[in-house]
């Protein structure tokens, strides 16, 4: 992997991935584009990883394509960032951001400074966003006559109304993280948003990988199926938990430190 545009770290079954372009705000050139794809494959490969923490070295988190790279002659994104590998649903390009939504486990994004372009879309192909609050967030792409061509129309749906994020895309304009957050744009705003993530990627790393890893494919599949089969989906996953090892030490683990509140009163 290209160490001088992304780095990973494991740690207590997190894997913490981070940008370090910072001194170019991260922009997506054809190396990170890359290295992001490298990350994502060494994520979903590495063993035992039950979260993943993703963030941005420098000043933001990151502020979209680096056009002036490309225009350089620095990549050819409109041949080889739109191809798509036989089976792959996603182009090269698209991947970078989708690819965090297609892994098994939770991704946490930490945003600070800019997050435009092709980086709100990564952001958004995370389960969670955690902002600081500099964070500023925009659908650029059509500042320069483009479509958002990152997955953008798999994620931003789902997280505003329809006007909202239609407003958004024509608008490309900038949007501060006190409206991000009421919008639904973000999880929450954190002063250190890479210490929250860290704590709770933590949280989730604790709990049974099993049950973990189906309740993302619940939230991910859900929502496109018809109720009989989303209904059945769940009935499904939870026959494959039921008298698990896992799930039985979920059980002891909780009943040895369950709080007073759901201590039985009798």
């Amino acid at each position: 992997m290209d160490a001088e545009r992304v780095r990973i770290e494991v740690a207590g079954q997190v894997a913490d991935v981070r940008m370090v372009r910072g001194e170019k705000h991260n922009g997506l050139d054809w190396r990170m584009f890359v290295a992001l794809n490298e990350a994502i494959d060494a994520v979903r490969a590495a063993g035992g990883v039950r979260a993943a923490v993703l963030s941005g070295d420098g000043p933001s988190f990151c502020a979209g394509l680096d056009f002036a790279s490309f225009i350089a002659g620095d990549g050819d994104l409109a041949a080889d960032g739109l191809a798509r590998a036989d089976g792959e649903p996603a182009t090269f390009a698209q991947r970078v951001a989708h690819g965090w939504r297609a892994l098994p486990v939770p991704v946490i994004a930490c945003l600070h400074g800019a997050c435009f372009g092709g980086g709100l879309q990564i952001a958004l192909a995370a389960d969670i966003r955690l902002a600081a609050p500099d964070s500023r967030l925009s659908v650029m792409e059509v500042r320069y006559g483009l479509v958002p061509d990152m997955s953008l129309w798999q994620t931003l749906p789902r997280l505003v109304r329809d006007d909202v994020a239609r407003e958004l895309a024509y608008s490309g304009r900038v949007v501060e993280a006190d409206e991000a957050l009421a919008l639904g744009l973000i999880t929450r705003i954190e002063s250190d948003p890479a210490a929250a993530a860290r704590a709770l990627a933590g949280e989730i790393a604790a709990r049974s990988p099993d049950a973990i890893r189906r309740i993302k494919r619940l939230a991910d599949e859900v929502p496109r199926l018809a109720v009989a089969d989303g209904l059945a989906l769940e009935e499904r996953l939870q026959r494959e938990l039921l008298g698990t090892p896992n799930q039985a030490a979920a059980v002891q683990a909780t009943l040895a430190k369950r709080p007073a509140e759901f201590t039985d009163p009798l």
